[in-house]
C-alpha cells in the first residue's frame, strides 16, 4: 500500500479535502493530469477548435434531456404522440426539455459537421491520427443512426412516413433486401413493433456504442496529440530538461478557459433558438410532425431532417441515366488505366476484367439499389480519407491557393445538395444534384491525384502564433 500524503501545515479545507481524495483515489488524479493539466496542446488553436468540446457538451445535453423525456414518453403506437403532447403541455418545463432535445439534435450535427470540416482543412486525419479520424467517422455514423431511430419516436406524420421510406430502401438490397427490411421493421409495415425496436436502439443500444466511441476517440487523440492549424508536430521539439513540447501549453487551465468562451457563445445561440424559433421555419421540426401519424394519408412531400438531406439528395439523383454515366466513367477509367502504361500483361487483363465486372454490376442491379449504395458510400468514403490525401503538407495554409477554392466549391455543393434534398423533386433539381453527387465523389476519388498538384509553401519548423 502506497504511503499517504499529508496536507501541508495551514492548508485550507479545500486543499485538505483534495489530499484526502487523492490518497484514496489516485487513479482519478493521475488521469486528470494525463488528460488535462499535463496534456500539452499546441498553443496556436483558433476558433475552429471550439467544436470538439462543443460536441461533448451537446452530447451531455442530449443524454440528460433524453433521460427526462423517457420518464414521460410511452413507446406505444396508440400513445406515443399523445405522450409527447403531454410532455409539451402538462409536464412542468416539459416543453423546454423537449425543445432542448430536438434543437440539440440539430445542434449536434451543426457542431459535428464543422468539427469534421476543421479536420478536413487542417489535415487532422493524416499520420499519426488515422485512428482518431476513423473513430470520429464511426461516431458520425452512430449519430446518424441515433437520429434516425429517434426521429420515429414522436409518431407524427413525417416521423411515420420518413421511417417508411428509409426502411423501404433496405428492400432494394439484392437477395436479402425484403428480409432485411422486415427485420428492421419487425412487421410488414411501420407499426408498434417498429416503434419499440427503434425506441430500444435510440435509448440503450446506440448511446452505449456512441459513448464507447467517444472515449476511444479522446483516448486515441490524447495518445498521439492534437493537430494544429499549421500541421506541425509539436512533439518533435521538446525542452531537453523537462520533456515538455516547446510549442505546447497545458490543456487546463488554458484551453478549458478558451473553450468556456466558445461554450458561452454557443449557449446564447442555442437558447435563442429554443425560446424564439425551436422549429426554425420547419427545418429543425417539420410542421407535419405536429400531426399524428396516419398510415392512410401520405404527406404530399416526404423529406428527412436537414442533416440527412445531402445524402438523400444523392439517393434521388441516382437515376437510370445517372447509372449510365457511372458506366461511362468506369469504361473511361479502364481505358485510361490501360493507356497509361506501366502494367504487365497479367495486370492489364486484371484491369479489363475488373472494369467489365463493374460495368456488368452497374447494369444488372437497378438504379434504386445503386442510389442506396451511393448514399451509404458518401459516408463510408470518409473513413478512407487518411489514405486518399497524398499532399506533402497537412494544413490548407501551406497548400496551393486553388486548393482553397476546391474546398470552397465542395462546401457549396454540399449545401446545394442539402437544400435540394428538402425540396420536391424536379428535372433541373435532379440534374444539379447529379452534378453535385459526381463532384462529391470525384473530390475524394481523385484526391490522390489533385492533392499532389501545385506549388506548396514551406511548412515552418514550429507553430506560428500571435498572442492577443
Amino acid at each position: 500500500m502506497a504511503e499517504f500524503k499529508e496536507a501541508p501545515a495551514g492548508a485550507t479545507v479545500v486543499e485538505k479535502t483534495t489530499v484526502w481524495f487523492e490518497n484514496r483515489f489516485p487513479t482519478a488524479f493521475a488521469e486528470y493530469k494525463k488528460h488535462l493539466s499535463e496534456y500539452y496542446a499546441p498553443k496556436n488553436f483558433n476558433t475552429w477548435y471550439f467544436f470538439g468540446s462543443l460536441a461533448l457538451l451537446v452530447l451531455v445535453i442530449q443524454i440528460v434531456t433524453g433521460i427526462f423525456l423517457v420518464m414521460h414518453y410511452k413507446p406505444d403506437a396508440n400513445l406515443a404522440f399523445a405522450s409527447v403532447e403531454y410532455i409539451m403541455r402538462d409536464v412542468p418545463w416539459g416543453w423546454l426539455v423537449r425543445y432542448m432535445h430536438s434543437t440539440g439534435a440539430s445542434a449536434f450535427f451543426v457542431v459535428v459537421y464543422l468539427h469534421m470540416y476543421r479536420g478536413l482543412i487542417y489535415g487532422s486525419y493524416r499520420k499519426p491520427r488515422e485512428l482518431v479520424w476513423i473513430f470520429g467517422c464511426a461516431i458520425f455514423l452512430c449519430l446518424m443512426a441515433e437520429a434516425f431511430f429517434g426521429y420515429l419516436l414522436p409518431w407524427g406524420q413525417m416521423s411515420y412516413w420518413g421511417a417508411q421510406v428509409i426502411v423501404n430502401l433496405f428492400a432494394a438490397v439484392p437477395f436479402v433486401g425484403e428480409d432485411l427490411a422486415l427485420l428492421i421493421r419487425g412487421d410488414y409495415v411501420v407499426s408498434d413493433a417498429t416503434l419499440n425496436r427503434f425506441f430500444s436502439f435510440h435509448v440503450i443500444a446506440i448511446p452505449l456504442v456512441l459513448l464507447g466511441l467517444v472515449v476511444a476517440h479522446l483516448l486515441a487523440l490524447h495518445d498521439v496529440g492534437s493537430n494544429n492549424p499549421d500541421g506541425v508536430e509539436i512533439k518533435a521539439r521538446k525542452d531537453p530538461k523537462t520533456g515538455i513540447p516547446l510549442d505546447g501549453i497545458p490543456f487546463h487551465p488554458y484551453y478549458t478557459v478558451h473553450d468556456i468562451m466558445g461554450v458561452s457563445v454557443f449557449l446564447m445561440i442555442f437558447t435563442a433558438i429554443i425560446f424564439f424559433a425551436p422549429e426554425l421555419g420547419g427545418y429543425f421540426l417539420e410542421y407535419n410532425n405536429f400531426i399524428p401519424a396516419d398510415p392512410l394519408k401520405t404527406p404530399a412531400h416526404i423529406a428527412p431532417v436537414w442533416y440527412f438531406t445531402p445524402y438523400y439528395s444523392m439517393l434521388r439523383a441516382t437515376t437510370d441515366p445517372m447509372v449510365n454515366v457511372f458506366v461511362a466513367i468506369a469504361a473511361l477509367g479502364t481505358v485510361g488505366a490501360l493507356l497509361k502504361g506501366g502494367f504487365s500483361g497479367k495486370a492489364k487483363v486484371g484491369i479489363v476484367i475488373a472494369g467489365l465486372v463493374v460495368i456488368a454490376l452497374l447494369k444488372v442491379f437497378d438504379a434504386k439499389f445503386w442510389g442506396v449504395v451511393v448514399m451509404g458510400g458518401a459516408v463510408i468514403i470518409l473513413f478512407f480519407l487518411p489514405w486518399l490525401d497524398r499532399s506533402p503538407v497537412k494544413s490548407i495554409r501551406y497548400r496551393p491557393h486553388w486548393h482553397k477554392w476546391l474546398y470552397g466549391v465542395f462546401v457549396v455543393f454540399f449545401f446545394v445538395l442539402g437544400y435540394l434534398g428538402i425540396q420536391p423533386p424536379s428535372d433541373i433539381g435532379t440534374l444539379i444534384a447529379q452534378v453535385g453527387t459526381i463532384f462529391y465523389f470525384g473530390f475524394f476519388v481523385l484526391m490522390p491525384v489533385w492533392s499532389q498538384i501545385g506549388e506548396f509553401k514551406a511548412v515552418p519548423d514550429r507553430v506560428t502564433f500571435q498572442p492577443h
